[in-house]
């Protein structure tokens, strides 16, 4: 597997067994072949070609391998610019004799937990555009300071000047947008992500469902 590929996961086994195991486990990583497995997970992701492979020696973590793969998705998400999932898991009997495995040791404070992961080809090279863009740009770290103006969109309308005019305390403006569909996520006038208004102490926010594609972005602008 590449950097970017072994640090999310990394990051994401941890955060799954903590969320399981309530406690917070220490991750060392190398590769090495698979070995002493029964159990092995073939995870394919909505929008990526190819899979993830999980072996370990049974499958009484499945749950904890399952959310780490739900928020490795998320990670992909953020990558490729485009909504991506997991889609149906298959338990197999072994996995193919070409893939490059890493070992992952998670040690709790009175248990230990090894599995392995590897990637298929086709899902490296789907992410390995996307990844190198990203690396490529070495200036792109002095942006992050940048600040953007966000803004939350319920609809728009056309409306003549004269009934403008005609507006008082309590007009109604007729939107178009149903009362259940997503808000817009405008960030420096682009659409940028759909989602649902929410409170937060007080103050309203916007749950994030969907960030939606470049080429969809590109066309918010025209």
């Amino acid at each position: 597997m590449n950097q970017w590929l072994t640090g999310e996961l990394t990051t994401r086994l941890r955060a799954a067994f903590e969320e399981v195991t309530g406690e917070r486990a220490e991750i060392d990583c190398v590769e090495e072949h698979v070995s002493d497995c029964t159990f092995y997970l073939r995870q394919p992701f909505a929008a990526i070609s190819g899979a993830i492979w999980i072996a370990a020696g049974d499958n009484s973590h499945l749950k904890g391998f399952q959310l780490a793969l739900a928020g490795l998705a998320q990670a992909l998400t953020g990558l490729l610019g485009r909504q991506v999932r997991c889609d149906r898991g298959e338990e197999r009997s072994a996995a193919p004799a070409n893939l490059k495995w890493s070992r992952f040791d998670l040690m709790l404070s009175d248990s230990a937990i090894t599995l392995f992961a590897a990637a298929e080809a086709d899902f490296l090279k789907s992410i390995a555009k996307e990844e190198t863009t990203t690396a490529a740009s070495k200036t792109f770290d002095l942006l992050f300071d940048v600040d953007l103006p966000v803004s939350v969109s319920f609809g728009r309308a056309q409306v003549a000047l004269k009934d403008v005019l005609k507006l008082t305390t309590g007009s109604i403006v007729e939107l178009n947008r149903a009362i259940g569909d997503p808000v817009e996520v405008i960030v420096n006038n682009c659409v940028i992500a759909r989602g649902e208004v929410v409170t937060v102490e007080g103050n309203f926010g916007v749950r994030i469902h969907q960030v939606i594609s470049r080429q969809e972005r590109l066309r918010t602008l025209k």
